[in-house]
């Protein structure tokens, strides 16, 4: 009798999740086959066909109640295969779908749930910052020399030449900022959230500026303290592992590149009153950050959050902007970086996909699924989704920088 209903209750789930994927795949052509043998197809026609096979019988619930988090697990474990093993196929194929779709009461349930978990996960004391922090950054450092360039900028570089390297658009990037920030040699700079010390280095070898980066990875900090010394610039380029907020004394030049992304969205006004407690009255900041071009206060992929980035958030520029304004600041300058992150994590694939079996080696197959799931995920958010980059130039005196922006392109 309860293995009768339980063969029932998969097939009601199966019911269902064919209901869902009939209203939702409008364009394109996705073949599924289910665990119990049946096969569907659903969409238009058009395009390159996406065949994948449900392997797992409990898997339509999963992903009913809770479907970016049922793929990438599915994908992940093997329980969901794609022809081909054409993962960006089939991301490309339901994301472009999602977004002009309605997909229901449940999800628009289920979407309000997330929203509110958000915000309880959000809530960002030290100690669940550094664990935040630990859980992806303190991998292992082999594995981020698979697919980043040899400075280890683990953000958006930027192509001012579509031909350029990853090499060469991450110091145009660094280069970028630095231009933003308008340094001058012996300028104090404060770098929240200095990764592996390349931003850092950088500005304290090129520009001659006395820098002090924070973070709360002991890994990165080992490695940047490291990177310092054997650079020569350890008098010039100091790191602490410490959390922005415990920051004392004051900086001409305040920069922060991916950090704003896990600051928690409610603790945007601490962080902006931070930095202008700690800024000079004439100083610069440059904050370099994910944003969305969709309105505030999304809910957050649950994979991302669960195996990726917890706590995590790519913030609208009004969310951002609410920080700004209440922290007596000015904006000084707004830029929008729109596809660059797209070539960028493209790369970052391509390379470690190369290298795919040095990572196996340093992990399992299954990491290896989980990244490869997170870099194209990550791709088709940007190019499909809305996902940008934001960088806000502040500063506490509107007249801290020129008045055109003629000295960014000198």
């Amino acid at each position: 009798m309860c293995t009768a209903a339980f063969i029932l209750g998969g097939k009601m789930w199966d019911k269902l999740l064919e209901r869902l994927l009939t209203r939702l795949i409008r364009r394109g052509k996705l073949s599924v086959a289910f665990a119990d043998g049946h096969s569907k197809i659903y969409g238009d026609g058009t395009g390159s066909p996406i065949a994948i096979s449900l392997h797992h019988s409990d898997l339509s619930r999963k992903l009913i109640l809770n479907p970016e988090l049922a793929i990438g697990e599915a994908y992940m474990d093997g329980d969901l295969t794609i022809d081909g093993d054409d993962l960006h196929g089939m991301l490309s194929l339901m994301m472009v779908n999602a977004k002009q779709g309605d997909l229901g009461w449940l999800h628009s349930i289920s979407n309000s749930m997330r929203r509110n978990y958000r915000r309880l996960t959000q809530h960002n004391p030290l100690k669940t910052a550094k664990r935040n922090v630990e859980h992806h950054y303190d991998l292992s450092d082999e594995l981020y020399d698979l697919f980043l360039d040899s400075d280890k900028q683990y953000s958006c570089a930027y192509f001012s030449d579509p031909a350029m390297s990853l090499e060469d658009a991450q110091v145009a990037k660094k280069h970028h900022i630095a231009k933003k920030l308008l340094l001058k040699p012996g300028m104090k700079l404060l770098d929240i959230g200095c990764g592996w010390g390349g931003m850092a280095i950088t500005l304290a070898r090129d520009f001659g500026v006395d820098v002090v980066g924070v973070t709360l990875s002991k890994h990165q900090h080992k490695i940047a303290t490291q990177r310092a010394a054997d650079t020569g610039l350890a008098d010039r380029c100091k790191f602490r592992l410490q959390d922005y907020r415990n920051v004392e004394g004051q900086f001409d030049r305040i920069v922060s590149v991916g950090m704003l992304e896990h600051v928690g969205q409610s603790q945007y006004g601490r962080y902006f009153q931070k930095i202008r407690q700690i800024l000079k009255p004439d100083g610069v900041a440059l904050i370099h950050t994910i944003g969305r071009s969709t309105p505030p206060d999304q809910a957050i992929s649950p994979w991302i959050n669960k195996y990726i980035f917890p706590g995590g958030y790519s913030p609208a520029m009004s969310e951002v902007m609410h920080g700004v304004e209440n922290s007596d600041l000015f904006v000084t300058d707004i830029e929008v970086w729109r596809m660059h992150y797209v070539k960028t994590l493209q790369i970052w694939r391509d390379r470690f996909e190369a290298n795919i079996e040095a990572a196996a080696k340093l992990y399992d197959d299954r990491f290896c699924r989980m990244w490869r799931y997170y870099l194209i995920a990550s791709e088709l958010s940007f190019s499909i989704l809305g996902l940008v980059v934001f960088q806000f130039q502040i500063s506490r005196d509107q007249s801290a920088v020129p008045l055109t922006r003629q000295y960014i392109c000198e």
